[in-house]
């Protein structure tokens, strides 16, 4: 029997998810959940509405996954989904490559033409965004988001809530804090603190972020 999954939010990045849920086996997309767009349809699935409605519902579905871009709200919605007592599923695209080792956390998202090497973590509620490629030993936290085209060599840690801006490259054994932004196109050549914000080639920090 197929697993019932719905889709908390619905943006462009819901329409990602939901493609890689169809194509997944035993998993069988019910709805989508938004407030906003209640009574619309995404990629032909209804949007039932809010939180109330999804309630009224929850005997209809297995689990859930958020499909929600920004790493703090993803968090604060995936909270309030396990404490109503939800099942977070994972989503991985069938053409990402996942090697030996790999362990993937509740509510994940891997995309289409990733690569996850040997002996990488990866926490709950995080996206690794499209081609994005995670070398060996590395140790990914919590709702980070790992942007399309980022290469992280092997043995990097990422700290829980930080973003990796699109086409960014990390080298080997650096260690990249908590709630840390990188800007797009980065190359990070050492160790990130918590909160701070860094952009360029190689990465410095940004004007009014430590």
């Amino acid at each position: 029997m197929a697993t019932k999954i719905f889709v908390f939010g619905a943006s462009g990045h819901a329409k990602v998810i939901i493609d890689i849920l169809e194509r997944m086996q035993d998993v069988e997309v019910a709805f989508a959940v938004d407030d906003a767009d209640k009574g619309k349809t995404i990629c032909g699935y209804e949007i039932i509405g809010g939180r109330d409605e999804l309630l009224a519902r929850r005997k209809r579905v297995n689990a859930g996954i958020v499909a929600i871009g920004d790493n703090r709200a993803r968090r604060d919605a995936a909270a309030w989904l396990t404490g109503q007592g939800f099942k977070l599923a994972s989503a991985i695209h069938p053409a990402a490559v996942l090697a030996r080792g790999v362990g993937i956390g509740d509510g994940t998202v891997v995309m289409a033409g990733c690569v996850i090497n040997t002996d990488t973590t990866i926490g709950v509620n995080t996206i690794v965004n499209t081609g994005a490629t995670i070398d060996h030993d590395c140790s990914i936290g919590d709702c980070v988001h790992v942007a399309p085209g980022c290469h992280l060599c092997g043995g990097v840690k990422v700290g829980a809530g930080s973003f990796i801006g699109a086409g960014t490259t990390v080298i080997p054994q650096v260690r990249i804090g908590t709630n840390v932004v990188i800007g797009a196109g980065s190359t990070v050549l050492e160790d990130v603190a918590d909160g701070a914000g860094v952009a360029g080639s190689p990465a410095r920090p940004l004007e009014g972020m430590r």
